[in-house]
């Protein structure tokens, strides 16, 4: 008696179904890249927040966080103390620390005006450091995103 090798009917349509079933759920979302392009811009501005706030207390100076829709600008003042940001901070590797995509959109905060890290690493929403955001948690917004969470009296950015 010969033995035949090979997949059973069953087993066939069984791995047909399944494939389906992945294909229906996985490729929706492999197909579009702004799921993911904004998750990387959000660590991106996350990771630019953070590095203004410990950049102002090392450098003892005043840093700007400039937001557009589609963008984040870390800037430095020349002196300190100061009211406002005059030159670009440059990045560990020597160029303008820059984040910018855009597919994704920075709205529905009223810090998209601008953030500023004081040398103590207070936030506030103006360079003389008169409005403090302390106490009192911001927001920014990006499409399809989780809100990043800035705490202003300490510069905590989650």
């Amino acid at each position: 008696m010969t033995k035949y090798r090979g997949f059973t009917l069953v087993e066939l349509v069984l791995v047909i179904v399944i494939l389906g079933t992945l294909a229906t759920i996985a490729m929706p979302r492999l197909g579009s890249s702004s799921v993911f392009s904004g998750s990387a811009f959000r660590s991106q501005v996350v990771s630019a927040l953070r590095y203004a706030q410990k950049a102002a207390v090392s450098h003892r100076r005043l840093v700007c966080v400039v937001l557009t829709q589609s963008t984040v600008t870390l800037q430095i003042a020349s002196a300190n103390p100061a009211t406002g940001c005059a030159s670009v901070f440059v990045s560990p590797d020597g160029t303008a620390y820059q984040r910018k995509d855009s597919t994704v959109v920075v709205s529905g905060s009223s810090l998209t005006s601008g953030l500023f890290f004081q040398p103590s690493g207070q936030v506030t929403t103006d360079g003389s450091g008169s409005i403090l955001v302390a106490g009192v948690t911001g927001a920014i917004n990006i499409t399809g995103q989780t809100s990043i969470q800035i705490e202003g009296a300490t510069g905590y950015v989650e």
